[in-house]
């Protein structure tokens, strides 16, 4: 089976220079179809920071995210032989729209491989997009699996493939972006941050600042669970992670691009680890001329952002089109600077809000689990009840963990505090009482198995 990460090697020709001309070009190739998005100043996140604060809303594409823009830049400059042969694309799901979307416009068949992990509201998406001209095929549970799929069709039947990152065609689409937010805000942008997946959006609109707006700061954001750009940077290139948190789907990459680390490596600047070369702590600023860095975000800490969204403001963001906001709960900005945040999508599925109200839970000390010996005794669970919970704590869930003759052994207890002040509390009323219980603590295997 050919490398997945190798895609950009199987376009046929050479490839253009990603550059600030290159994007300003794509810009041009892509107005005939693409609007460009709204920059909205935001009151909230404004007077949170003392910044003044923009959102890029990426989100209101008629794909509803920013991969519509590399996929279309590509795509429209194939010959007329390459064309006929058709394209073919691996996305975990918003590349595959924009694909999608430009193989409808310009009447080309393609093929797209995602992973079977991929929501169904963006398959739904995919097929809309597309019609009669795209064939969707499900591979694999990460968006790797469905890159080595791609390829193969690729060597069987000559078609075009189209990277959602690792071709500077697709980051010069992407970086039109920044482009976009020069003249929409008539002015650089003090700090410009940006969610990190496979490297392309970084690499396009970072290599356009660094020459159109040089003193722009960028901060570059990656969930986590599948810190790839920030592993690259650290090794001195690009290195496959060996397993990923999958939840930030649109941002959840195994490996980043060959292209978009070329490009990201020429920014300078420093990358935060979670055992050295720290990067940004709560009280560190982000400003200053040429400055570029690459930051990690807890899972959770998205999550409580797409509800903030959510609830705040009426924006449906996607994981990883939380990614950019959730970075400022977490740094500070120098106030009265402009900071613009790239909220890249808006495809997400409503079923997985349970999850994301879960895991912002969880991240906020709201919610915790314990396994509960509950003595075999009248009344033990109304004295757990009186004794052990808090007038603000509520149970949200109660499951005996024996499958037969239940009643004689541990349950498995969800609570939900009202406080996050409120766990020691509860922790040392669970240690006096008679009523015995061990708390889980989150990323133990004992934790993951049982939630």
């Amino acid at each position: 089976m050919s490398n997945p990460l190798d895609i950009a090697e199987k376009v046929p020709g050479p490839l253009p220079e990603l550059t600030a001309d290159e994007i300003d070009a794509a810009a041009k190739r892509i107005s005939d179809i693409i609007e460009p998005t709204p920059l909205q100043w935001n009151a909230r996140l404004s007077a949170a920071t003392g910044a003044d604060v923009y959102l890029k809303r990426e989100d209101l594409t008629a794909v509803r995210s920013y991969k519509l823009r590399g996929a279309y830049n590509l795509i429209v400059q194939l010959t007329t032989t390459e064309r006929a042969a058709g394209v073919v694309a691996a996305s975990a799901g918003n590349h595959a729209q924009g694909v999608a979307f430009a193989c409808k416009a310009m009447g080309i068949t393609g093929r797209i491989y995602v992973p079977t992990t991929t929501p169904k509201q963006k398959r739904d998406r995919i097929r809309a997009h597309g019609g009669e001209f795209v064939e969707l095929i499900a591979v694999g549970d990460t968006y790797d699996a469905a890159a080595a799929a791609a390829v193969d069709d690729v060597a069987r039947t000559g078609a075009t493939i189209v990277p959602p990152f690792d071709d500077p065609r697709t980051a010069a689409g992407q970086g039109t972006i920044a482009a976009e937010v020069l003249e929409q805000l008539g002015r650089a942008p003090d700090v410009m941050v940006v969610p990190v997946g496979g490297g392309g959006c970084l690499a396009g609109i970072g290599t356009y600042l660094r020459e159109r707006a040089p003193r722009t700061a960028i901060l570059g954001v990656e969930p986590a669970g599948a810190a790839s750009m920030t592993a690259a940077l650290v090794a001195g290139g690009p290195v496959t992670l060996p397993e990923i948190d999958p939840f930030v789907d649109g941002a959840a990459v195994r490996r980043i691009g060959a292209v978009p680390f070329q490009a990201v490596s020429r920014f300078g600047g420093r990358v935060r680890t979670h055992a050295s070369l720290p990067l940004l702590s709560s009280t560190e600023s982000v400003s200053g001329a040429a400055t570029f860095r690459m930051m990690q975000i807890d899972e959770g800490a998205i999550c409580t952002t797409m509800l903030e969204l959510y609830q705040s403001e009426g924006i449906v963001a996607e994981p990883a089109g939380a990614l950019s906001v959730s970075a400022l709960s977490v740094i500070d900005v120098e106030p009265g600077s402009t900071v613009v945040c790239l909220l890249s999508g808006g495809n997400n599925d409503v079923s997985r809000y349970g999850e994301v109200i879960e895991r912002s839970l969880v991240h906020q000390g709201l919610k915790h689990y314990f396994l509960v010996d509950f003595p075999q005794e009248p009344g033990a669970l109304r004295r757990f009840l009186d004794e052990v919970l808090g007038p603000e704590d509520d149970i949200t869930l109660f499951e005996y963990v024996k499958r037969n003759n239940r009643e004689t052994g541990a349950a498995l207890v969800g609570i939900e505090l009202g406080s996050p002040d409120g766990l020691g509390p509860l922790v040392k009323r669970m240690e006096a009482s008679p009523i015995q219980g061990t708390r889980l603590e989150p990323g133990t295997p004992a934790y993951r198995y049982l939630t």
